[in-house]
């Protein structure tokens, strides 16, 4: 199905990819879900996050499905978050047609003890993540960006649900995708489900989990969201074959060597996405526009966005305010460098929580940022999208990837996203005042960080005190 839908598109644009920019919780969702059900060859996902909850249970159902009418389906997943589910990814790998591999991998598989020796004995490795997101239907369609795999990037949560942004894409690129993940799945960094827990990997614990699977009844507000998916015109759009994109021929898919998870690679020289985006953003000369949820440019970057400043571009930043941020420390790592891009030209606006939201802060992560797009575009015609934060540890640390494209209305469409992400009732401006912080939505004005406790402003200041800048 998906051959006869997308071919003539591309012999139509010959030479050319199509892309679409996907900021809706709902149609990213949609879009994984269909192609799950319409693929007849192959998936391929590639995750950092996948949740057990309503949106992460109906995709592993859609998968299995999938699997059980002869589609060949392959999960890689980073097993930071993995390692909890350990069970659930190894009764999935039983399927004949599933095979599923845990990126850089604990040792140990079950219980807390081990997972702190394990991590306090192997930080070094263990602090290495892959952060690649990818979902690529019969080498047809490929969707990359930010999302993880649960409710709270598809718009289905009831506490807080994230501003994300990923790609849908067609054409030639999407086998640029499928070989990104074919590297990192051949990698000595991923290892099977079969030898990490063979005995966990069964027919019996399979069936165990179909019956989880189909005796999981939705709750009231997941039920909404599948009635919301029907009512949506994009969606609607979408299965009816009417689904517009835009097309290029200038464009690249760039991921870092997955080897980068043991070192090699020389650390920040070795992040294949910033060797593309750095020079990216230094040809800015008219506007630079940046959505980072971690935004902590060091010194090296803020060089970089006062000098675009200075030499006559636009540069604009959105990123989450402390009261939005779940991790607090990070926000401190950023606002050590707040000062001196104000002072050098450059606008900051910070995302407010979101209405009603239950954000949870922590030393370590939760699910409660508010603010989880990774994008930018220069001078009103080149845009990335991707996974890679502008903070310290994203280049040095994490296996990133994302896609630049040289096009004029998807640069228009990500400004007209920031635009209205930064706008008063969303965000507030953070500007200087006789060499004094404030922050303002055009109503009313702080002297410091809105709405947020002081908890999460003490662990912000512990960013600046502690020398935790390259984990941030």
């Amino acid at each position: 199905m998906l051959d006869k839908a997308i071919a003539p598109a591309e012999e139509k644009h010959a030479g050319e990819s199509g892309f679409r920019l996907v900021s809706q919780g709902p149609e990213a969702f949609a879009i994984r879900a269909r192609t799950a059900i319409v693929a007849g060859r192959s998936l391929d996902v590639q995750t950092y996050i996948w949740n057990n909850d309503g949106t992460g249970m109906a995709l592993a159902y859609l998968l299995l499905q999938a699997a059980d009418r002869g589609v060949k389906v392959r999960l890689l997943v980073d097993d930071m978050d993995a390692r909890s589910k350990n069970y659930g990814f190894a009764a999935l790998d039983a399927h004949p047609n599933m095979e599923v591999r845990m990126f850089n991998p604990f040792q140990s598989r079950y219980g807390t003890l081990g997972y702190l020796f394990e991590a306090a004995g192997s930080f070094d490795r263990i602090n290495h993540r892959m952060h690649n997101k990818t979902w690529i239907a019969d080498n047809r369609v490929a969707i990359v960006g930010g999302r993880n795999l649960g409710d709270e990037y598809f718009g289905a949560s009831e506490d807080v649900n994230f501003v994300d942004l990923d790609f849908a894409m067609v054409g030639p690129i999407v086998r640029d995708a499928s070989a990104s993940f074919d590297k990192y799945w051949n990698s000595p960094m991923a290892y099977p489900m079969s030898v990490l827990a063979p005995k966990d990997v069964n027919t019996a614990a399979l069936e165990d989990l179909r019956k989880k699977i189909d005796a999981y009844v939705p709750t009231e507000s997941q039920k909404r969201f599948t009635e919301d998916l029907k009512q949506i015109d994009e969606i609607r759009r979408m299965i009816g074959g009417d689904w517009p994109m835009e097309w290029s021929a200038r464009y690249q898919f760039m991921s870092d060597d997955p080897l980068k998870a043991i070192g090699q690679g020389g650390g920040v020289a070795g992040s294949q996405v910033l060797t593309l985006l750095s020079p990216m953003v230094k040809s800015s000369r008219k506007n630079l526009t940046v959505i980072s949820p971690y935004f902590v440019p060091g010194k090296q970057g803020t060089e970089v966005f006062v000098d675009a400043a200075k030499a006559g571009s636009d540069v604009g930043v959105l990123t989450n305010s402390l009261a939005a941020n779940d991790v607090a420390m990070v926000y401190g790592g950023y606002s050590e460098w707040r000062e001196p891009l104000l002072k050098g030209g450059v606008k900051l606006w910070e995302l407010k929580p979101q209405p009603g939201s239950k954000t949870k802060s922590s030393f370590f992560g939760s699910s409660g940022a508010s603010l989880h797009t990774k994008a930018l575009t220069v001078d009103g015609r080149y845009i990335f999208v991707g996974s890679f934060n502008l903070d310290p540890r994203t280049p040095s640390l994490n296996c990133e990837q994302g896609v630049f494209v040289d096009n004029v209305a998807l640069s228009h469409q990500l400004e007209q996203l920031f635009n209205l992400q930064s706008s008063g009732t969303r965000a507030w401006e953070v500007t200087l005042v006789d060499g004094e912080l404030r922050w303002s939505d055009g109503k009313k004005t702080w002297d410091s960080s809105p709405e947020a406790s002081a908890g999460r402003k003490f662990q912000a200041w512990l960013a600046k005190v502690l020398p935790v800048s390259s984990q941030l």
